[in-house]
């Protein structure tokens, strides 16, 4: 760890432990904040329900951007390449159509 770098303790509620699973997500973004709802598409059901929203700061969605980038790079290198089986439309897209390589800027 370097000098600069704090250690942060993480306490997380056994509630919030189970997670949500989301293959949906939509992003929005003002000049002030990007806004992140996460939902799921699963059949039989009538369509996707926003199940959790995330906002943040444009630093910090780059943050996760890249962060995501990192992850995503590792994971490739320790169990192979992940393969994008279709395209969804632009402003709604899977979590997984997320391509590691644009995250350089």
């Amino acid at each position: 760890m370097a000098d600069n770098e704090k250690k942060v303790n993480i306490n997380m509620d056994p509630a919030v432990a189970g997670g949500i699973y989301s293959n949906l997500a939509i992003i929005s973004h003002s000049h002030s904040e990007f806004i992140i709802d996460f939902a799921a598409v699963l059949p039989g059901l009538p369509g996707p329900k926003v199940e959790s929203r995330i906002l943040m700061t444009p630093e910090h969605a780059k943050r996760l951007l890249n962060a995501l980038a990192e992850n995503i790079g590792k994971y490739e290198n320790q169990y192979g390449k992940i393969e994008i089986v279709n395209q969804q439309p632009r402003g709604t897209f899977n979590l997984a159509d997320f391509n590691p390589s644009d995250a350089k800027s």
